[in-house]
């Protein structure tokens, strides 16, 4: 499985690192620290999923997502935010995240996420 991760913090993008460097068949093609890279990195690797903050420099997360599913790439999304509001989560599902997690009540979950999509 080919991930893709993209967040502004270096420190954030480590602590996801961290977390999925135990799951077994997942390579991390690349990482992002604005959201135009991180576009770039879906336009060039395909990743299977990419975790994406939604506030970055260029462009934010939102907008990757809708860039995303606009050109109908299949790369499944997954929203990991420090803006938990329901207005955030409800827009970004709309516009076709396939997770929206907290970064302080759901980081725990990012490694069942990317089980699951393994699996799928």
């Amino acid at each position: 499985m080919k991930l893709v991760i993209a967040d502004d913090s270096s420190l954030m993008r480590e602590r996801i690192k961290s977390q999925v460097s135990r799951i077994n068949n997942l390579t991390i093609v690349g990482e992002a620290s604005n959201g135009k890279m991180a576009m770039d990195l879906v336009l060039e690797f395909d990743p299977d999923l990419i975790i994406l903050d939604l506030h970055m420099p260029e462009m934010g997360g939102m907008e990757v997502l809708k860039k995303i599913r606009d050109a109908k790439i299949k790369t499944k999304v997954c929203i990991l935010t420090n803006y938990s509001y329901p207005q955030y989560h409800d827009r970004c599902i709309a516009l076709g995240a396939d997770y929206f997690l907290s970064k302080s009540d759901d980081f725990d979950k990012t490694c069942g996420i990317i089980s699951n999509s393994m699996v799928s």
